[in-house]
């Protein structure tokens, strides 16, 4: 495993952004099969897995990017390098978040100084950080401890300590401390669907590193654990243990995407390894990697197809055609109206919709793929 790329991984990663791609881009929200659609509030829906599962490979990702500096240590060239890429990936979040502004006022200063701060990039680029300046400065069982404290932490915060403003403590969408927390540093600059409370927020993105942590250790498995049964039961067995923790800690801090409970972050840790280590078996194992590449293009190029989906979405909306109105419709919905809901179902026509989108991108990174064009944020 010394300087072997994983299939698996970028199998992993790629399956990964086109799901993001396609549960973010339906062709009408208002009909959408319920597996595509977040929780409510507390649950676990397989969209909720998404995130969850991208946070956890960029921590096996940092293990097997960074191994061979880390006796090194965390030198002034490193850090500079981890910077950059985390100040990248939070900026291109930013700019994702600037795109949603209509086109009218881009540039309008009032605007601009309302722009959402927090959000999935931006979460990304955190969790990047904490976790490889972790990586570089801390060993296996300091991180497993780390993760520990920042969950139980959080669990105590979140359910015991009395919210500043007067609240008891609560895990509601409004009243929580989390979304307390939010308001006093980001009012004005969250999720615009809430206005109270952000899913992408500061608090919870302190479970959100022990996400990224989970990763890393599995990391350090796939070297400690040199035989490939082994390898594979082991990450069958701890991610079965992390899954039944979380779901018994469900009984008394609930599965919740939005708040990233603690109990949230193991079971879909547990379910990440385990995904990891069945793919690990099938593709780099026993190499049935045939099938896979398809997945592996979306995962070379995971951050670039990632913005460059949402830029795609958000310039579809914009743009304005007739449809016998005086205001007209979006291109997005045209689209979808006379190209798919015309004549299929409305559910799948809404889900083949997104799919064409993924397809549109299948071609586009498996021509960046053979000319070895790899975007790195």
């Amino acid at each position: 495993m010394e300087n072997e790329r994983l299939p698996s991984l970028d199998f992993f990663r790629g399956i990964t952004v086109a799901g993001m791609i396609t549960v973010n881009n339906p062709g009408s929200w208002d009909s959408v099969y319920a597996p595509l659609l977040h929780a409510h509030w507390n649950g676990c829906t397989p969209t909720d897995l998404i995130f969850p599962f991208f946070l956890f490979i960029v921590g096996v990702s940092i293990h097997f990017a960074y191994r061979n500096k880390r006796s090194q240590g965390l030198t002034r060239q490193v850090m500079r390098k981890l910077i950059k890429r985390t100040l990248t990936i939070f900026l291109l979040g930013m700019l994702l978040a600037w795109f949603t502004i209509p086109l009218s006022g881009m540039f309008d200063l009032e605007r601009l100084a309302h722009l959402r701060i927090p959000g999935v990039l931006q979460r990304i680029s955190l969790v990047f950080f904490a976790c490889s300046v972790l990586y570089f400065t801390t060993g296996w069982l300091a991180q497993i401890r780390i993760a520990g404290i920042l969950l139980l932490l959080y669990y105590i915060v979140m359910t015991m300590v009395p919210v500043p403003d007067g609240t008891p403590a609560n895990l509601e969408p409004s009243t929580n401390f989390a979304a307390w927390f939010d308001r006093l540093f980001l009012e004005g600059h969250m999720w615009s669907q809430s206005k109270t409370w952000d899913p992408e927020g500061i608090l919870s993105t302190v479970p959100a590193i022990a996400t990224g942590l989970m990763g890393v250790l599995t990391g350090h498995l796939f070297d400690a654990v040199k035989n490939p049964s082994e390898r594979v039961s082991a990450l069958f067995f701890v991610g079965g243990c992390l899954i039944v923790s979380g779901l018994a800690w469900d009984m008394a801090f609930p599965i919740n995407k939005s708040l990233w409970t603690s109990s949230y972050v193991l079971y879909t840790g547990g379910l990440a390894m385990q995904f990891l280590a069945a793919s690990h078996w099938v593709f780099d194992i026993h190499g049935r990697d045939s099938l896979i590449k398809p997945f592996v293009y979306f995962g070379m190029n995971a951050i670039f197809v990632f913005v460059a989906s949402g830029i795609v979405a958000k310039t579809l909306t914009r743009i304005r055609v007739s449809d016998g109105t005086e205001e007209g419709t979006s291109l997005w919905n045209y689209l979808y109206q006379h190209v798919y809901a015309s004549w299929l179902y409305p559910k799948v026509a809404s889900l083949l919709f997104a799919l064409t989108l993924v397809l549109i991108f299948y071609f586009i990174l498996r021509w960046m793929y053979n000319r070895k064009i790899f975007i790195k944020a």
